[in-house]
């Protein structure tokens, strides 16, 4: 009987290593990354996410905002399925599990020098918005790195993540059939060069302090 009861206390032991709640705080950073070789389907918008960002061996594809309520987390973030909007994380995981079925990279990441907390609430009064298609600033519509530069602002009210060049390009300089095609339908160029965020700018920038990388190795 004690063998067995060891047995079970080491798989709830590492059931609960699985678990980000236990790590995140309120107004934290999720992040989504994926191996730069890993094989999205063809044609996706993450594909051509990761064609357009990713660096080094990890693409950060995705950037969520995390709200702690006692026992319970929740993500409000910008994506094309849910537009803006605020789901359990459960949902959050299940949204973002890989074609093959096992997971990819999450990293918590936690903004320095802002109010958190007014930062989740700041991010909720988005909730309802459609995504952006189209990548362009100074819409009603959002992309999931656009919600976070919106809000986290500074105790001056100033936004803590500043706007850079948009790219579209792949590492090799050409533009991804994906992004040609999605925008020819929005009957626009691709806004290649117009102000705007990443996710990957956003992983790598000093203001954010990596706190600890969950599932994955």
């Amino acid at each position: 009987m004690k063998k067995y009861l060891g047995i079970i206390l080491l798989l709830v032991a590492a059931l609960s290593c699985r678990q980000p709640s236990a790590t995140l705080r309120d107004g934290d950073l999720v992040f989504v990354g994926i191996p730069i070789d890993y094989s999205l389907e063809a044609g996706s918008m993450d594909a051509a996410i990761s064609a357009s960002t990713g660096k080094d061996s990890l693409n950060i594809i995705h950037v969520a905002i995390a709200e702690v309520k006692g026992d319970s987390t929740w993500i409000i973030d910008a994506t094309i399925r849910h537009g803006v909007d605020r789901h359990p994380l459960d949902t959050f995981l299940t949204d973002f599990t890989l074609k093959d079925g096992s997971m990819p990279e999450f990293y918590i990441g936690r903004v320095q020098g802002v109010n958190a907390h007014a930062a989740v609430e700041r991010a909720k009064t988005y909730c309802g918005r459609a995504y952006d298609t189209r990548f362009l600033p100074d819409n009603e519509e959002l992309y999931c790195s656009e919600l976070v530069q919106l809000s986290y602002l500074s105790a001056e009210g100033e936004q803590v993540f500043d706007s850079e060049p948009m790219n579209f390009l792949a590492p090799d300089g050409t533009m991804p059939v994906y992004w040609e095609q999605l925008f020819a339908i929005l009957g626009m160029d691709v806004p290649q060069g117009v102000p705007g965020t990443n996710p990957q700018a956003m992983f790598s920038s000093d203001k954010v302090k990596k706190v600890k990388k969950i599932f994955g190795d």
